[in-house]
């Protein structure tokens, strides 16, 4: 599969087999996290792996938009001793952000299955995981991603429509609703 379609397949999946993913696999997600670019060549990102049980429910049942039954959650986080420095210092979001991105695309052609559930900016979210983890102040984290065998199937989809596509200058004066369908053609 060629990596257009690949990245189209990526969806997001909210319900999971219950089987372990192999410590081989979770490596290959944390290596492809780890290949996407950063602001100076920082790297500010850390990941936390989840496969405990016990910690799993814990983030289950303190985070409200975390409720998925899933057999791995990684958590990235940003730590701001290795983030860019000076006026451009939140650039660690997009970081961490293209790292999550990765993984998630490496996912779906792992045969796994993920989904990302933001933390940063909602502060009770991010003080709930600093105390479940064991996280420093120096250190924060941006989401929580469950991945899992897919216990549930979504078809290959773009949401590209051409009311959210400029070309050289954007136009100020044009309408369009918050879920405009795709009009774009297939590429």
């Amino acid at each position: 599969m060629d990596i257009v379609e690949q990245i189209k397949k990526r969806r997001s999946i909210r319900k999971f087999m219950k089987k372990p993913i192999p410590a081989e696999l979770i490596g290959k997600l944390l290596t492809c996290a780890a290949a996407a670019p950063t602001a100076a060549n920082c790297e500010p990102w850390e990941f936390i792996v989840i496969t405990e049980e016990s910690i799993l429910r814990d983030i289950y049942n303190s985070l409200m938009f975390a409720r998925f039954e899933a057999p791995l959650a990684i958590v990235v986080c940003g730590n701001m001793n290795l983030a860019f420095k000076g006026p451009g210092k939140e650039m660690w979001v997009q970081d961490c952000s293209a790292a999550t991105q990765n993984m998630l695309i490496a996912a779906a052609n792992l045969e796994l299955g993920g989904v990302w559930i933001g933390i940063h900016p909602l502060e009770r979210s991010i003080a709930t995981l600093r105390k479940l983890l064991d996280i420093p102040s120096y250190v924060v984290p941006l989401n929580v991603v469950y991945f899992g065998y897919p216990a549930e199937e979504k078809e290959s989809r773009s949401r590209l429509s051409e009311k959210r596509v400029y070309y050289n200058k954007y136009d100020p004066n044009r309408k369009h609703r918050k879920k405009d369908k795709p009009k774009i053609g297939h590429y």
